[in-house]
């Protein structure tokens, strides 16, 4: 959810049904004359899984060491594509092919509504991030493409000013509009895009020195070395800190796909559960390849001092690279074709909690756009740094929809033996997403009080 989580699912979706006040997450019809493939299915769930997501976790790699972050890497990837399984033999058990109807289905009209808190949450924290990427890269994008004479103080290298423009102009007429399944085709731009990001982290690992330079003189232009010493320039394998607190979080939120799977097992070619979880195992272990790979080589380039949104750690080294510059640029277009899409499900959510199955109207569909475009701006403008959307988001509403929300739901539809194998993996899955996701949170919080 990572952040592309409900592309793929918005796209089918619409194509169908453009209504405001059809099911939120609908599946499409299990009786077709022809599905996706397997590859395609591939392709879609990866693109619903990567997102904004890998541009934190090198930072997250920094806060918990090469070791613990393979180790924390693998065990939530594992646990996102065993939730999967569990959501796949139920809805092969129900026939139910839509997130929230399993929550009804589950704990009736309370669990259908949490499950929708939950997507809008974790929509509004998706947006938000993307939205924050554009604060803080366009104007660096402006400013290399520009004289190199700036001195700081242009209006287009104010990023809340910019964003602020770029919401007025391009996110909230595309967001508007009715039908919008035509936007859901970028989300193979999208996945690109973060292909193309993970070999520049990788090609870049050896375009700066370490120890990093301080900064560039104005006279010489040659590169003055700071005073730090070699240790910084080698790899930690465990790091144990208040900073790691953010790297499950992060994590969770890198593997949010939940939400797309059931549509895009439904429209997968000759549907069964063993096919779709070969999908799944598939895309999330290539998914886990290029997160690893982004996150290792983004580490080993600046160690303990990476940000925590990656494309700023290039900044002060290689603020006119014609590969940066192409990324951040690849990276912004992506941004702005799927915060629309994002939006979509948000709203669709938002109205049906507080409408059910009214008619469409203008006036509902336009005041939910404008409400849920300004929360997410102001947390965009005021939060100031990206890592407290992934900690925020992450421990709460990814946590649920990942790990505690499919436990939940197995425990109380399935008809298997409290000691069965999967049982006691739905209930694994929901202790570790509570403890994990309170001790998160609990320690981003107090952590913020004592920066305050």
């Amino acid at each position: 959810m990572s952040i592309n989580n409900d592309v793929d699912a918005v796209r089918e979706r619409t194509a169908r049904d453009t209504e405001e006040t059809a099911p939120l997450l609908q599946g499409a019809v299990l009786s077709r004359a022809r599905g996706a493939s397997f590859a395609s299915s591939v392709f879609n769930l990866m693109n619903a899984i990567m997102g904004s997501g890998i541009l934190g976790l090198a930072y997250a790699m920094a806060s918990t060491g090469i070791v613990g972050f393979c180790i924390l890497l693998v065990l939530v990837s594992s646990l996102a594509a065993y939730s999967i399984h569990l959501l796949l033999k139920l809805c092969d058990q129900t026939g139910i092919n839509s997130y929230e109807d399993l929550g009804g289905k589950a704990l009736r009209k309370p669990g259908k509504v949490l499950v929708g808190i939950a997507i809008l949450i974790q929509n509004i924290g998706a947006m938000s991030s993307y939205l924050f990427i554009l604060k803080s890269e366009l104007p660096a994008a402006i400013s290399s493409l520009l004289s190199a004479d700036s001195t700081g103080n242009a209006w287009y290298e104010d990023g809340r000013l910019l964003l602020i423009i770029v919401t007025l102009c391009v996110v909230l007429p595309l967001s508007l509009l009715p039908k919008i399944g035509f936007l859901g085709y970028t989300s193979s731009l999208a996945f690109l895009f973060m292909l193309y990001f993970a070999v520049v982290v990788v090609v870049k690992k050896w375009s700066i020195p370490c120890p990093l330079p301080q900064n560039i003189t104005s006279l010489s232009g040659a590169l003055k070395i700071s005073n730090s010493s070699d240790s910084e320039c080698s790899p930690k394998l465990f790091v144990i800190s208040s900073k790691s607190a953010y790297a499950i979080p992060t994590m969770a939120f890198s593997f949010l796909c939940h939400t797309a799977v059931l549509p895009i097992y439904c429209e997968l070619d000759r549907p069964t559960k063993a096919r779709m979880q070969k999908v799944t195992n598939i895309g999330i272990s290539l998914s886990f390849l290029l997160y690893f790979i982004s996150a290792l080589f983004g580490y080993l380039t600046f160690y303990a001092h990476v940000e925590s949104e990656l494309l700023l750690s290039y900044d002060a080294y290689l603020p006119r690279d014609i590969m940066v510059i192409t990324v951040r640029l690849a990276i912004l277009l992506s941004v702005l074709l799927t915060v629309p899409l994002i939006h979509f499900p948000a709203r669709k959510a938002a109205i049906l909690m507080l409408f059910g199955g009214r008619a469409f109207s203008w006036l509902i569909h336009i005041v939910a756009t404008l409400t849920i475009l300004c929360v997410v701006l102001i947390l965009a403008i005021f939060v100031p740094d990206i890592r407290n959307v992934f900690g925020v988001v992450g421990s709460t509403t990814s946590s649920c929809l990942l790990f505690v929300f499919p436990g939940i739901f197995y425990l109380k539809i399935s008809r298997q033996p409290l000691r069965s194998f999967d049982s006691v993996g739905a209930a694994v899955l929901v202790v570790f997403g509570v403890i994990m996701g309170v001790i998160s949170f609990c320690v981003i919080v107090i952590t913020w009080a004592k920066s305050s």
